[in-house]
């Protein structure tokens, strides 16, 4: 089983920063891929960022520029750093991880519960 914790999410103003955590934890042989989903008001669920175990990355036109993702292999962890956050980033955030519970079986698609980021104007 595996578990998807997400932190950090808050009020934060225009231009300002914030950064989103998520742990992975239990039991599996390995992450294939991280990444950060977000649901804003009245929106479908879209992808902002994702990092393979690899280490390569991908980010949403409307966040390139801005936002970094990054892991901690060690720590099973990814991040979210968000820069000159806009009103339009106001979403729900959601971690997502495909994993591999044992060796050699698919990666299955894990998602955490979501962090709310509220971006005022």
């Amino acid at each position: 089983q595996v578990q998807l914790v997400e932190s950090g999410g808050g009020l934060v103003q225009a231009g300002g920063s914030l950064r989103l955590s998520c742990a992975a934890s239990g039991s599996f042989f390995k992450i294939n891929a991280m990444g950060w989903y977000r649901q804003g008001p009245g929106k479908q669920r879209e992808a902002v960022a994702t990092i393979t175990s690899g280490g390569s990355t991908n980010y949403a036109d409307s966040v390139k520029g801005r936002f970094t993702i990054s892991k901690d292999n060690a720590k099973n962890t990814v991040y979210l750093q968000m820069n000159s956050l806009k009103a339009e980033d106001t979403a729900v955030y959601y971690c997502y991880a495909s994993v591999s519970i044992k060796l050699f079986a698919a990666g299955k698609d894990y998602w955490g519960k979501g962090t709310l980021v509220t971006v005022s104007s």
